[in-house]
């Protein structure tokens, strides 16, 4: 059973790979299965399970059921192995109702899966790997400063510390330097239980927290995860933090939210999130189809349970196309009840507002849209799928956000407003750009 664990640990990098790049390539060679594979397949995995899934009972129901169903002849219809994978993959989910578990087909990386396995690595898969890693920047997408000196991150995975950790040092020394601090997960699938804990360490003081515990079945022992004493950096126990979710949000990245929110360390916006505590790792079945067993489970050292199943309920629930909107209205809030410059809190009032009529902003019909677009002076305003534009040659032309039925805001300039100007009949007479400033400008339309 050690044997397992020590494998999975060679192999984490791999793992992550084939869960979240599927093997594209191999659905262009139109393979095929036959019954003999089936069979072999089937009884493989239910032995495996049996010998590893976190949960006995619950291993031994799974086998079951998937030996029934071959014997009743229920999969050899099947010859394309990627439907063998998703009805095996249904079957399995649909008994322990965990959406960890998994069965993919990719014999190359089988392949190279079974030479680690002998050999206890492999140096040239573990060097793509982490190529692979590094292409995709060890899962950080955007890094910015949004408008309130609000630092803002959209990571889609926790990459190994042991990788990762000098960008994530860059990543938090940037965050420093803010007054508060989102972090967007709602791409986010999940990644390595010690990625989540450097991340988490950041974010605390000196004195080290509990922040989780990972039982293994294989082994019966349970790891303690605390924050980390010593880092590339410095830690930021004062900075608000926000946490954005979605439905996808999952496993190692619904940790990093279930750990911020139990220790009230982050107020978590959003969506419930998937609902996947049992890590594990890819296993391979036979020279064709790895399966993603969860060895263990999570156990938060307060609530003494995890989000299995359930998800992480956030503390603002929105849908997650709003919440980045929303999050940065919260922050607002807090940063302008801490300063005192009355003319820097009109500047955050300004930005504060703009967000507040985005997330209150009425649907506007397509008619009203299109009434807008026109020539008004040096400003242009077009219509295009749904959206305006507004342009002022020879500058940039940027979409517009509406606020109300007539002012919009930019995103891209956050300064600056639009307001539309009717007449008594309701004909559109031109517009007003409106500062933060708090000066304005009118600009009159030219009639074709």
């Amino acid at each position: 059973m050690k044997k397992l664990l020590i494998i999975r640990k060679a192999i984490l990098v791999i793992t992550l790979l084939l869960i979240l790049f599927p093997a594209v390539l191999l659905s262009q060679m139109n393979p095929t299965i036959d019954k003999t594979t089936i069979d072999k397949t089937i009884n493989k995995t239910a032995k495996l399970l049996n010998e590893n899934y976190v949960f006995p009972d619950a291993a031994k129901k799974m086998g079951e059921h998937i030996k029934t169903k071959l014997a009743a002849g229920g999969y050899y219809a099947i010859t394309d192995p990627f439907a063998f994978c998703d009805t095996l993959t249904a079957d399995l989910q649909s008994v322990s109702k965990d959406k960890h578990i998994r069965v993919r087909y990719n014999p190359e990386e089988i392949k190279r899966m079974k030479e680690a396995e002998k050999d206890g690595h492999n140096d040239e898969l573990e060097k793509q790997n982490l190529e692979n890693l590094k292409k995709d920047n060890y899962g950080f997408k955007k890094v910015e400063r949004l408008s309130g000196n609000i630092g803002y991150v959209d990571f889609r995975q926790f990459a190994p510390a042991e990788y990762s950790k000098e960008t994530v040092a860059s990543v938090m020394e940037f965050l420093s330097h803010t007054d508060a601090i989102i972090f967007d997960i709602r791409k986010n699938g999940g990644g390595s239980p010690d990625g989540v804990q450097l991340i988490c360490s950041y974010l605390f003081g000196k004195t080290s927290v509990h922040l989780n515990d990972i039982y293994t079945r294989p082994n019966d022992e349970t790891e303690e995860y605390w924050t980390l004493s010593r880092l590339d950096g410095e830690k930021m126990p004062d900075i608000p933090v926000y946490v954005l979710t979605s439905g996808f949000t999952f496993s190692g990245a619904e940790e990093f939210a279930y750990n911020l929110k139990n220790l009230k360390r982050a107020t978590i916006i959003g969506e419930v999130t998937g609902g996947g505590a049992n890590p594990g790792g890819m296993v391979p079945i036979n020279d064709w189809f790895g399966v993603f067993i969860p060895t263990g489970r999570a156990i938060n050292p307060y609530t003494k349970t995890n989000w299995e199943g359930t998800g992480v309920q956030p503390d603002v629930v929105i849908s997650a196309d709003k919440a980045l909107d929303q999050a940065q209205i919260l922050a607002l809030n807090k940063i302008i009840s801490s300063k005192k410059d009355e003319q820097e809190k009109k500047q955050l009032e300004w930005y504060l507002s703009s967000l507040q009529g985005v997330i209150n902003s009425p649907e506007i019909t397509e008619d009203i849209l299109k009434s807008y677009s026109g020539t008004y002076a040096d400003r242009f305003i077009t219509y295009n799928n749904g959206r305006l534009y507004y342009q002022r040659k020879p500058r940039d032309k940027f979409e517009m956000t509406p606020m109300g039925d007539d002012t919009f805001m930019f995103r891209d300039i956050q300064y600056f407003r639009v307001k539309f100007e009717k007449d008594e009949s309701g004909k559109v007479t031109g517009l007003t750009g409106l500062y933060d400033d708090g000066h304005n400008d009118k600009s009159k339309r030219i009639e074709k």
